[in-house]
């Protein structure tokens, strides 16, 4: 038998800011499936609790000292994660400028490591932000897992204490998580022998 390796870090990036948004029943769901994993570890990274600059400095230039300030809540936790899911509505056939914003602040953090979607939303439930999130991903060397949970008309899959009502979304949310925990851990140990080149 293989010597059992430590969990994954997977950090958890919720793109939604909007007031009155649905995202932290889909991200409480998610983490729920999290939770009950051994092989992961879960680290939630609200854009709406943690809001980053959105005035970059010069190309060149360092960051003011209060954006510095501002990504210290978050840059370090994305840089220890092995792994993400992005938690994401549609807005506008596509993904909220938060999470893009919170995308483009980064680059290494990103590098030789999976990313999983769950999207929500109405008819197309969010399919659309993830198809335009793979190309951004792509961009910042990071691999997109293949499956991806898309919860169409996300409202009426939970009750009102937050507890999904569709079994097919809970065997989704599984095999996204068992694709994840299989390419965390391969790319983990790649790093590991060697270095990632950008």
């Amino acid at each position: 038998m293989p010597e059992r390796s430590e969990p994954l870090r997977v950090a958890v990036l919720v793109g939604s800011t909007r007031e009155g948004r649905f995202a932290p029943v889909v991200t409480t769901w998610l983490t729920g499936h999290l939770h009950q994993r051994d092989d992961l570890v879960a680290d939630v990274v609200d854009l709406a609790k943690t809001p980053l600059p959105i005035v970059f400095p010069a190309f060149g230039r360092q960051p003011s000292p209060g954006s510095r300030e501002q990504l210290a809540l978050v840059s370090p936790r994305l840089a220890a994660a092995d792994a993400f899911v992005l938690v994401t509505p549609e807005y506008n056939h596509s993904f909220p400028a938060s999470l893009k914003n919170a995308i483009d602040w980064h680059g290494e953090e990103w590098h030789g490591k999976p990313v999983g979607f769950v999207s929500y939303g109405g008819l197309s439930g969010g399919l659309r932000a993830v198809e335009h999130l793979r190309v951004v991903m792509a961009e910042v060397n990071a691999m997109t897992i293949r499956n991806s949970v898309s919860l169409h008309d996300a409202w009426s899959r939970f009750d009102e204490d937050g507890a999904c009502k569709d079994p097919a979304a809970d065997t989704a949310v599984k095999a996204l998580l068992d694709q994840l925990a299989w390419w965390g851990h391969a790319l983990r140990d790649a790093k590991s022998v060697r270095s990632y080149v950008a």
